[in-house]
């Protein structure tokens, strides 16, 4: 009798674990069946947000469900980043990933409340975003060249700024310091990018590095003078601005990207479908005119693999940069 009921105890337990195994293959094949969420880990207004929204629209329209794009900040945007990690590994929650949350935090922060690499599961990269070396129009030099001849003469005269200590435009300016032959020039660092440009404007620094979102109004209103981009190819937005390549600092990055990401344990049905999505919002020209217009350039055609790849790739270029500025976050 015991024998027998042992048996009947093992079968309920096997039809219950192939009854939940259905249900979560049937919840994948329908997928999605109600609103998403995608996390913007900064405030509203800002260059990620004006991503999310523009892929949030589009991608709503592809999936059949509304993808609801929702802001929150704080951390150096690892608030944002921790809760979607904490998540439950559905689909239903995605985070808006740049430079800072899984790339450059990771060696900033003392403390971090996720893993870049192991807590996501990455889904596809949607762009990158250059950044602009701009210098205050008082100052007398009209290319890289010429301005880090003058700054060569007077060490310790010129400052830039940034948008904080640690931030991804104090890495910009550091990188530049360094591959320029190790400028002695002051670090001004600010809470964001529009107090910096303000001061930028009234040369009270002057020079900063600057994502294009901001950066490219100012430079196309004579208010800033842009002196390079800092990408290896020259930005679709403004195609007569050399890069800080061409212009002798050779290897010369930096930039910011962002990238879908979703809680790691993600299935892989779900990560596939979410991926052909970003890249089929990808190769409308609606959006991918938006992003440029934006001064974003798109990069389509990413999988899950070649996202996490990138994401490793980047962690691993920061590392020593992040070191050598001395920043750090307790």
């Amino acid at each position: 009798m015991q024998k027998l009921l042992r048996l009947r105890r093992a079968a309920a337990v096997i039809v219950a674990v192939l009854a939940l195994a259905g249900a979560s293959a049937q919840a994948q094949n329908h997928f999605p069946s109600h609103p998403m969420r995608m996390i913007i880990p900064f405030a509203a207004g800002g260059p990620t947000d004006i991503v999310g929204r523009i892929m949030g629209a589009k991608m709503s329209e592809i999936l059949g469900q509304q993808v609801v794009v929702e802001d929150r900040s704080g951390a150096g945007g690892n608030i944002g980043a921790d809760y979607v990690a904490k998540s439950a590994p559905d689909g239903y929650t995605m985070l808006m990933a740049t430079v800072s949350t899984n790339a450059i935090n990771p060696g900033l922060y003392k403390h971090m409340p996720y893993d870049a690499v192991r807590d996501f599961a990455p889904l596809g990269r949607i762009g990158v975003t250059p950044t602009l070396l701009l210098v205050n129009p008082s100052i007398p030099a009209t290319d890289v060249k010429s301005l880090i001849a003058l700054l060569k003469a007077h060490p310790g005269k010129y400052s830039y700024g940034s948008s904080g200590v640690g931030s991804i435009l104090q890495l910009c300016g550091e990188e530049f310091k360094a591959d320029a032959g190790g400028l002695n020039v002051v670090h001004v660092p600010y809470k964001g990018s529009a107090p910096m440009d303000t001061d930028l404007m009234a040369g009270q620094v002057a020079m900063a590095f600057d994502a294009t979102p901001t950066a490219m109004p100012l430079a196309l209103a004579g208010k800033v003078r842009a002196l390079g981009a800092g990408m290896a190819t020259r930005l679709a937005a403004m195609p007569n601005l050399p890069t800080l390549q061409e212009q002798g600092l050779k290897g010369y990055e930096c930039y910011t990207w962002n990238a879908l990401i979703a809680p790691a344990g993600t299935p892989k049905p779900i990560v596939d479908r979410l991926n052909a999505a970003i890249n089929k919002s990808l190769a409308d020209p609606k959006v991918s005119g938006a992003l440029e217009k934006a001064g974003i350039d798109a990069t389509p055609g990413s999988t899950p693999e070649s996202t996490a790849a990138f994401i490793k790739a980047e962690i691993a270029k920061w590392a020593p940069i992040i070191k050598a500025s001395g920043a750090q976050v307790d």
